[in-house]
């Protein structure tokens, strides 16, 4: 059985200078807390905007102390309506 990937909201423009996405928006911490996720290094998550959404991995970033994304920027797909 395949384990379903947390989904956060996220904000894309909100991205470091390494191409990783902030994980500390409002909809994010919202997010987090309402489905119970602590992250982790390693972290699978599924990252949204409800429009474009893209798989990726959570990691702490110390430069900044604040949790980031590593996605794949080529893999950022439009979500489909239902």
């Amino acid at each position: 059985m395949t384990k379903t990937l947390p989904t956060l909201f996220t904000d894309f423009m909100n991205a470091d200078p390494r191409g990783r996405v902030r994980l500390n928006c409002v909809g994010t911490v919202a997010d987090l807390g309402t489905q119970g996720v602590e992250l982790a290094d390693g972290l699978p998550i599924k990252l949204t905007d409800g429009e474009l959404e893209v798989d990726g991995t959570a990691t702490f970033s110390a430069d900044e102390n604040v949790w980031v994304a590593v996605i794949d920027w080529t893999a950022v797909r439009d979500v489909v309506a239902a």
